[in-house]
């Protein structure tokens, strides 16, 4: 098996993980496939014969592609309203069944990429990676190029 079959097979093991990162980062599911396209083209380019942690080492570059488009979103000015892949809120039944339970949990998806969007580009990197995937503050800290202390701030 060649390297580049390797890591190709490496990359597509931790493809779910690392759209779910991007897609929670920037909100879009077309943003989360340019930020893994971007990812793989990164990947196939380095030598990575050094890395111990090749998940590691994807998802903080997965992490650093998603924290360039916010970045480029907020100089530009860019909202994503129009979207598609963006969830519309919908109203909860009053009932106590599984379907209610799955458009609550879509309401509450859409609430929160709105207070996603208020926050800085570093402070949604650090508050996605924390949070939800249980990265410590110390391994965000450089992908923010922060110290650690600030980082949890």
């Amino acid at each position: 098996m060649s390297d580049e079959d390797f890591l190709a097979r490496q990359f597509e093991d931790h493809r779910t993980h690392l759209r779910a990162v991007a897609l929670r980062m920037l909100g879009s599911g077309a943003d989360a496939d340019d930020a893994l396209q971007e990812t793989w083209l990164r990947l196939s380019r380095s030598d990575t014969s050094e890395v111990a942690n090749l998940a590691g080492w994807l998802t903080t570059v997965v992490s650093r592609v998603c924290l360039d488009v916010l970045r480029a979103r907020r100089s530009r000015s860019e909202v994503s309203l129009d979207d598609p892949d963006r969830l519309e809120p919908a109203l909860p039944r009053p009932t106590a069944e599984p379907e209610h339970e799955a458009v609550l949990a879509d309401s509450v998806g859409v609430a929160m990429l709105v207070v996603l969007d208020t926050l800085a580009p570093a402070e949604r990197l650090a508050f996605v990676l924390h949070d939800m995937f249980g990265v410590p503050f110390d391994e965000i800290a450089p992908i923010v190029d922060r110290a650690p202390a600030a980082t949890r701030q």
